[in-house]
């Protein structure tokens, strides 16, 4: 039997056997505002994802005083501060994280939460985050993912912006600080990013790389693609939403609404349905259609009992609940053991 990779996180299975793991990245889209970081748990925990994930910060510890804006950034916020004043408002405290981590296990959500520093990934090991998701813009900082990797929790690295070689560099630097359980998330690191760079098919080519879990994080507008990812079978979904798009903020104009998140996840659980077994064979729905669709070996004519059944005297009509048409050489020669009246389906007992 072959089993395919996977990764359990808080006692649920990610990997190609099982489910897809949704994680709706509410990420910084709460504004720096703890009210509005729980509206988005509600949204999340409403549409039926598994996850809702934050980013957990300290901005000095983050972003250079020098550090320009990137240019998606520029088009959402403008170029009346830097970088670090942008991040700065859109930092949580710690105490509003133990609020948010509260607040999804009453809500029946998994809390998950990005660190982007070593006190910061302390501070969610402490919270009790079941794993770490790692972000693409740290793939090439191999102290931090030693650092992580040590901890032994299981991590989601999302690998934007990235060579298959620097993902090798990121996986043997991982499995040689511990080896934790790890699952890697193709992505395109544009907000919006465009679905002609999308790339779906390295998913695939990442998996036979390393023999782990891949999934997806998606910043294409709408859900075409992340659902276009399932049916390649990546094992999780990662996606940005927000309460209203039109929002303040670099994030917004790249994410979800609340319908559109609902949408995605139902969509992610019609397309598994759908995807089956592999097994080439008929649904028992379609029992009723083979009945009317197919054809069966049917009296052309009027045959008297003993005649000696020739082509001429075979129809090959429907409905298909008689004799096959497979079976009109075996059929002809036959002789008829009674009348068969004309437009009689053949059975095996008329014949001899």
């Amino acid at each position: 039997m072959n089993i395919k990779p996977f990764i359990k996180i808080s006692g649920k299975f990610a990997g190609q056997d099982y489910p897809c793991f949704v994680i709706a990245e509410a990420g910084v889209n709460h504004n720096g505002d703890l009210d509005m970081a729980k509206h988005l748990v509600d949204v999340a925990a409403d549409a039926g994802a598994n996850a809702v994930k934050f980013q957990t910060f300290k901005a000095d510890k983050l972003v250079s005083q020098m550090a320009p804006k990137a240019a998606y950034q520029i088009e959402t916020t403008g170029t009346g501060e830097s970088q670090l004043e942008m991040i700065r408002k859109l930092e949580l405290s710690y105490d509003n994280f133990h609020t948010l981590y509260r607040y999804c296990k009453e809500k029946g959500i998994l809390f998950l939460s990005t660190p982007f520093d070593k006190d910061s990934a302390d501070f969610l090991e402490v919270l009790g985050v079941p794993a770490f998701k790692i972000p693409s813009g740290e793939i090439t900082n191999l102290p931090f993912l030693a650092y992580l990797a040590e901890k032994g929790k299981p991590l989601i690295l999302s690998t934007g912006m990235s060579t298959l070689g620097e993902v090798e560099t990121a996986v043997g630097v991982i499995r040689s600080c511990g080896n934790p359980p790890l699952a890697l998330l193709h992505c395109v690191s544009n907000y919006p990013a465009n679905p002609v760079d999308a790339n779906l098919r390295a998913m695939r080519t990442m998996e036979m790389a390393f023999g782990i879990p891949v999934g997806f994080s998606d910043h294409t507008l709408g859900i075409e693609i992340p659902l276009a990812a399932v049916a390649l079978e990546a094992c999780i979904i990662e996606k940005h939403f927000t309460l209203d798009r039109t929002l303040p903020g670099p994030d917004h104009r790249a994410s979800l609404e609340p319908s559109e998140l609902s949408a995605m996840v139902q969509g992610i659980h019609k397309i598994e349905s759908a995807l089956g077994d592999g097994l080439k064979r008929p649904a028992a729905s379609e029992d009723d259609s083979a009945a009317v669709a197919r054809r069966s070996l049917v009296a052309a004519q009027e045959i008297p009992a003993g005649t000696v059944i020739t082509e001429a005297m075979i129809a090959i009509l429907r409905p298909g609940t008689g004799m096959p048409p497979v079976m009109r050489d075996w059929v002809i020669g036959r002789r008829a053991r009674h009348h068969i009246p004309k437009s009689t389906l053949f059975a095996l007992e008329m014949l001899s």
